[in-house]
């Protein structure tokens, strides 16, 4: 195959790829009528159905059609039912007992004998969260279950989680798909070619490298606000052209309904340097933008053998000595906002609208005139990047060189670089935090000194006491705004110690079809069909 293809010319080997899809876009026309089709790329393959392995989106979004969990996030964060129709918490925080939702059932299945389904009962949850936390599994989701004591059955439609301490962000934690529940009965079937849940679609064939397709579950139990069953679109038809710049060129075509995020190789063909969608698309395409729960920034192991970042001198200056504004105009198209406030990306309960560093060039100059004259050395560092983020890094190398710091950039591979950071190998790094949960928990478990890395998320091997009775305190407090203030005071004390450069909080960017109607955005990009209408023709 790898010979085969090598003496292809590109142009040709893009044209056939886009050919491919094309026609397998067609055939899902013969299948039911082209507008209650929707179709996306997934460029990024799909490695897995079973929600136990929904670690990153391109199997995030395929599960988030097929399964539910417990509880969901709405557009606005917020925790709403979803199998679970309520739930009520002990007043210690660690019982937690749901009341499940009646008249749901598993997609049909031979397994499930003459009736083809079953009822969605309680053992399903139960089933669920122990095959999750099974070490004969190895999901790399199973820490989301690190914190449960049991969870119990009480009868068919009430399960008890009992936690080992009390976690106020659990429920939030909860709506993650590796939570997703699926029938006791696939302890003898194939995630690969036999996927049951209880989601509105259910899953009908799958091509490797080709075509994913998903059918209509004229079971599923929501409806809409007039009592209209969901979901209103007959199927979903997933390709796998792996070619970011034939996917756009698709999507263009109108042969696909959805493009997710920018890419270097079109980005200035459809928004302009400001970030605005250009005007030869408006009147085919819509573009979406909402605050994404992603902070991007540049960590710095204190541990390290580099005086100059030990200074908190030069840290700071680091942090005023760029303009982050100008970053995101010029390399990112305006896509994304400046972080001059604190680690808590916007978006998030939790965010301090306190700006914390802003450009100050003359002020940076005058801290490394000052570090010189104590040590005598002029400050050097070396930022780690993955090729991806080169621009970003040699726009700060650019921008410090100018105040009097000399920046090396290493360019390493994302798993090496990954390894080595982990490692506590590299002085300073560039670095993404991706929410995994809806509380600034998340974030801040990043400088708490017990989560040292190997074994923990901080990275930067900060540790302050002050910092960590706040962490600790916020553990135990179930009132959320009292919470978000603790989580504020803590996003304080990181941003004046500066083990981190935060650079910009991303955003995430759609751009759908003007025929698709009722695609919601949301600060966690997740992709929920259930309620997306088309109409004929675009």
């Amino acid at each position: 195959m790898k010979t085969f293809f090598r003496n292809i010319p590109v142009n040709r080997l893009v044209l056939g790829l886009s050919l491919c899809l094309f026609f397998a876009c067609k055939e899902d026309s013969k299948l039911t009528k082209d507008h209650l089709v929707f179709r996306y790329n997934e460029h990024a393959n799909i490695s897995s159905l079973d929600p136990a392995f929904a670690k990153d989106q391109r199997n995030i979004w395929a599960c988030n059609q097929l399964y539910n969990s417990l509880v969901r996030l709405n557009d606005s964060l917020q925790v709403e039912p979803d199998l679970a129709k309520t739930w009520n918490i002990s007043e210690d925080q660690k019982t937690y007992t749901f009341f499940l939702q009646k008249e749901v059932f598993f997609h049909q299945h031979p397994i499930f004998g003459k009736d083809s389904t079953r009822a969605f009962l309680a053992k399903d949850v139960v089933y669920s969260f122990n095959r999750l936390r099974s070490p004969k599994i190895a999901s790399p989701g199973s820490w989301v279950m690190q914190s449960v004591e049991e969870v119990i059955a009480i009868n068919d439609s009430v399960v008890k989680i009992r936690l080992k301490e009390a976690f106020p962000a659990f429920l939030g934690l909860l709506s993650m798909k590796f939570c997703s529940v699926v029938p006791t009965e696939m302890e003898n079937l194939d995630f690969r070619s036999s996927p049951i849940g209880t989601g509105p679609f259910y899953f009908k064939r799958w091509k490797a490298n080709e075509k994913l397709v998903f059918r209509k579950n004229k079971r599923y139990f929501e409806k809409d606000e007039n009592g209209e069953q969901l979901p209103y679109l007959e199927a979903v038809a997933i390709t796998f052209l792996p070619d970011k710049q034939s996917e756009f060129l698709q999507f263009i075509q109108g042969n696909l309904d959805f493009l997710s995020g920018l890419d270097p190789s079109y980005k200035d063909e459809i928004i302009t340097a400001k970030g605005k969608l250009r005007k030869k698309h408006a009147s085919k395409i819509a573009m979406q933008k909402t605050p994404y729960l992603n902070t991007e920034y540049l960590g710095i192991f204190l541990e390290g053998n580099n005086p100059a970042l030990a200074s908190a001198k030069i840290r700071k200056a680091i942090n005023i000595g760029f303009d982050r504004q100008k970053m995101v105009t010029y390399l990112r198209n305006g896509i994304g906002i400046p972080a001059n406030y604190g680690f808590i990306p916007k978006g998030l309960p939790g965010f301090s609208d306190k700006i914390y560093y802003t450009y100050q060039p003359e002020k940076a100059k005058a801290l490394v005139t000052a570090y010189h004259k104590e040590t005598g050395k002029t400050p050097q560092i070396k930022i780690s990047t993955n090729a991806s983020y080169l621009d970003l890094c040699e726009y700060i190398q650019q921008e410090l060189r100018h105040i009097g710091i000399q920046v090396e950039i290493e360019i390493m591979t994302p798993s090496t670089l990954r390894q080595q950071r982990s490692a506590g190998k590299l002085e300073s790094f560039r670095a993404s935090w991706i929410a995994d949960y809806p509380d600034a928990e998340n974030y801040l478990s990043l400088f708490y000194s017990k989560n040292f890395s190997p074994n923990g998320p901080n990275y930067t091997h900060f540790s302050d006491s002050a910092f960590d009775a706040l962490y600790e305190k916020a553990k135990y407090t179930d009132d959320s705004n009292k919470r978000q203030q603790l989580y504020k005071q803590m996003d304080a004390i990181i941003m004046n110690k500066a083990p981190i450069v935060p650079l910009y909080y991303d955003e995430v960017v759609r751009f759908k079809q003007s025929n698709v109607q009722g695609l919601g955005i949301n600060p966690i990009n997740l992709l929920n069909l259930s309620r997306v209408k088309k109409t004929p023709g675009n």
